[in-house]
């Protein structure tokens, strides 16, 4: 037989980015928990509002089923004595096990022999082990912040409020935190009643939504995003699809109903981004924008935590809140523009980038030295060249506005918006906001050539700063997003094909710094150049190249990311040629055979005994003259295929000679001929590691 489990835990209001992981914590353990016993389910989910985690469980298991439990013992020959008596450690395993000695089995390992218990577990009573598995796992789910209330020594995410344990009708006896479970949830704060009875977990969903509870989450999201769908095309727009944003209403809200308000038509005239961010970020509307979904319209969609009683009131709140904070961003972008953005550049010597690093000022200075040198590195025009300088004195202006300095997730955008008002070229404006692209993964990344050169610099200033000071990321902790920094150069080195030397780059920038030891520089770029590597094979591993192409060409020195990451996708596509097999089986025969040869040696065609030595030597030198020109003209494919075309030559070599020859010469010359031959690959990795 089978019952159907609800456990529901009330608390306080719970943030928003806490429940996810919460919900999927609590599945997990009482999958595990519920496996680790042997009991059988259909279904098992968790639900989440501000108010409540749920656990339901359909058709639970009522018994454990019996099992049977091995333990391993001492081996035969220490269990007992020359007269075949039972040993002391006998005698003490099968009391542990609370059996006799003549009850024992005895299991053949590796040729030893031991002795085992067998005990039959009769299953007990699913309803006697739930309350235990079910607070171990609670008190196992990790939040971030964590706290304690009133005299308990429990820690949650928010003070628990009730308890709610039902396995079928019955109620389970639960305590957490002084709480008693019982069948008792609670409604809608303002809405429902505080002491709704839930007879049964089929009851559950359809008892609190007559109270005003949309308990699944899944349900809850579908329900606000057509709502805001269908208010906007009342407005006449449209809602631009916003993840991040429509998760955290899901779990803010326990019975969503959105409704329509409306600004003023003067604060269009202001940036788009200063009217939109304090209405996600700080009141967490969704803009409203027209049928095209670019301009935007004087309204927003919220979304209130209850029915469609009095919206009217509703909303005109709302409106009168966000009146205040559009009235204060219109103030900041017409103060801000009172001023050019460049009279910015003196302050930003007050303002310390980091204790250890120096001052914005002094960062602003590195930047632009460093764009300077990717600007003549790439080729870049003169006009570019001056874009790209111009951009560098006031990319970090704009942090000290006032529109910034209230909205710190607009830097960069502002800083654009300043630079066109100013009069400053597109470039040089468009730079400014591109320098902190990308911004995370799958954020776009500059375009300008000013913003490429920008973008680069600024990072590499701080990956060299921070690494000289031997802060470092370890582990799980960057405190300094420098994983962050170091796969935005590789994203925008290789996505635009830049034939940039990272360590030369490096150099540059560790120069800048105040770093005295030469000893100290080196092993620093060192340090620097394997974080970058790992960067890109993270890149190669993300596009599908498997592991031991990755490895191979981790054997190439590192300095130029495109060219790593084009001869390791030369690499992986080599694998799927028709001849590869075939080549690998010779070149692998090579290298073991060299695996203990520590010396290098010369070739003596004079030394050649057979058809087949002379064969592989002239078709290395030729082989190796097509690598060299591929590899100069950065054609890799081109080199595998010239590796690839001495297949035959390897066939003939290896079934013609006997490689350890007792002639010592000879001997030497034929490992020089294998030396060579490995030798041809040494620029596009190390074959031996392909699988």
């Amino acid at each position: 037989m089978a019952k159907d489990l609800l456990f529901e835990i009330g608390i306080e209001e719970i943030p928003a980015r806490f429940m996810e992981p919460a919900l999927n914590q609590l599945a997990q353990l009482m999958r595990d928990a519920l496996a680790e016993a042997g009991l059988k389910y259909e279904n098992l989910q968790t639900y989440g509002t501000p108010r409540r985690i749920a656990l339901v469980i359909d058709q639970l298991d009522e018994v454990q089923p019996d099992r049977e439990t091995e333990s391993k013992g001492p081996a035969v020959k220490a269990a007992y004595d020359t007269d075949g008596q039972p040993t002391r450690a006998l005698l003490g395993f099968c009391r542990s096990q609370g059996i006799e000695p003549q009850d024992v089995l005895t299991k053949e390992i590796k040729g030893v022999e031991y002795v085992y218990a067998l005990k039959k577990i009769k299953g007990g009573h699913t309803a006697e082990m739930l309350p235990q598995m079910l607070a171990s796992a609670v008190h196992k789910i990790y939040f971030p912040k964590p706290m304690r209330w009133g005299y308990n020594e429990m820690r949650f995410a928010r003070p628990i409020r009730w308890l709610v344990l039902l396995f079928g009708q019955d109620v389970l006896p639960l305590e957490l935190a002084g709480v008693q479970a019982g069948r008792f949830s609670r409604g809608h704060r303002f809405l429902g009643s505080d002491h709704v009875e839930i007879k049964e977990p089929t009851l559950y969903f359809d008892t609190l939504q007559k109270q005003y509870v949309i308990v699944d989450q899944s349900v809850r999201r579908e329900k606000i995003w057509q709502q805001i769908q269908a208010v906007a095309k009342i407005a006449g727009g449209t809602v631009k699809p916003d993840e991040e944003l429509l998760s955290e209403l899901v779990y803010i809200l326990e019975y969503p109903t959105a409704l329509l308000g409306r600004f003023d038509n003067k604060y269009l005239e202001i940036p788009q981004e200063l009217v939109v961010t304090p209405m996600r970020e700080h009141q967490r509307y969704f803009p409203v924008y027209d049928a095209a979904g670019e301009m935007l319209l004087p309204n927003f969609i919220t979304v209130r935590n209850g029915n469609s009683d009095h919206l009217d009131v509703v909303a005109a709140g709302n409106e009168k809140v966000l009146a205040a904070r559009l009235a204060d961003a219109a103030f900041f972008w017409n103060e801000d523009c009172r001023h050019k953005l460049a009279d910015n550049a003196p302050r930003l010597a007050h303002i310390v980038f980091h204790e250890k690093l120096g001052t914005l000022e002094a960062k602003v200075q590195r930047i632009a030295k460093i764009a300077a040198a990717i600007a003549e590195k790439l080729g870049f025009s003169t006009a570019d060249k001056q874009d790209t300088q111009r951009a560098a004195e006031l990319a970090k202006c704009d942090l000290v506005s006032n529109a910034v300095y209230e909205f710190t997730e607009l830097q960069g955008i502002m800083g654009e918006y300043y630079a066109k008002n100013d009069g400053e070229t597109v470039q040089v404006a468009a730079a400014i906001r591109e320098h902190y692209l990308p911004r995370f993964a799958g954020d776009g990344l500059p375009k300008t050539n000013a913003g490429i050169a920008l973008a680069l610099a600024d990072r590499i200033d701080s990956l060299a700063g921070f690494f000289s000071q031997r802060m470092i990321p370890t582990g799980s902790q960057d405190p300094y997003a420098l994983r962050r920094a170091a796969i935005g150069v590789c994203q925008i080195i290789i996505q635009y094909k830049l034939p940039l030397d990272l360590a030369e780059l490096s150099k540059l920038a560790l120069s800048l710094y105040d770093v005295p030891q030469e000893a100290a520089q080196d092993e620093t770029l060192q340090a620097l150049a394997a974080f970058f590597r790992q960067r890109v094979d993270n890149m190669l591993s993300d596009e599908g190249v498997s592991y031991d192409v990755i490895n191979a060409a981790a054997a190439l020195p590192f300095a130029v990311p495109l060219t790593n990451y084009r001869k390791a996708h030369a690499l992986a596509d080599f694998k799927h040629d028709a001849a590869f097999a075939q080549l690998m089986a010779g070149y692998n025969r090579a290298f073991n055979l060299l695996k203990n040869v520590r010396e290098l040696y010369d070739v003596d065609a004079a030394l050649f005994e057979t058809p087949a030595e002379h064969d592989l030597f002239a078709a290395e030198n030729a082989a190796a003259d097509a690598v060299r020109q591929a590899l100069a003209a950065e054609d890799y494919p081109a080199a595998l295929r010239a590796l690839a075309a001495i297949r035959p030559q390897i066939d003939a070599f290896f079934e013609a000679v006997l490689i350890m020859a007792e002639d010592a010469k000879v001997r030497s010359n034929r490992l020089g001929l294998l030396q060579k031959l490995v030798a041809l690959s040494a620029g596009l990795g190390d074959l031996a590691k392909l699988a």
